[in-house]
């Protein structure tokens, strides 16, 4: 499936803004499934690594911002950064095929955030990520 044939509103996707890294990859989706974030982007040729399946570096990035996003808006969208992030690959993703990442806040303190996703496509499980994210103070 071209990006350019890809219609989000079905699916009640909204185009996450683009700027910096993420005009390079996405664009990025995003919408709420029973009050849960689902992050998306439709891979495409550009992501492909030599062995001709979506390069991991880009599902990581994925994961990073998808779980990183979900982790900013439960901190009430204060600064943060990414401490840790690990990953275990399941399966590969295709070109033409739409990469979801199903994200959840597991724990909060003052100054961290523990989060975590699955990418799937369809039912189809490829990564499996969890993170630590510090909230920065404000200046």
């Amino acid at each position: 499936m071209p990006e350019r044939d890809f219609d989000p509103a079905p699916g009640g996707w909204e185009r996450l803004p683009d700027g910096g890294f993420i005009e390079l990859i996405g664009p990025l989706w995003r919408r709420s499934v029973e009050g849960r974030p689902e992050f998306a982007f439709l891979a495409g040729e550009r992501h492909l690594n030599r062995g001709g399946v979506i390069h991991g570096g880009m599902l990581l990035t994925f994961a990073d911002h998808a779980i990183g996003m979900t982790c900013w808006a439960e901190n009430g969208f204060k600064p943060q950064v990414t401490i840790s992030l690990d990953t275990q690959f399941i399966s590969a993703v295709q070109a033409g095929e739409l990469a979801v990442a199903e994200c959840e806040l597991v724990r909060k303190t003052r100054s961290l955030l523990f989060g975590r996703a699955t990418i799937r496509v369809e039912d189809r499980v490829c990564l499996i990520a969890q993170g630590v994210w510090k909230v920065l103070e404000q200046r």
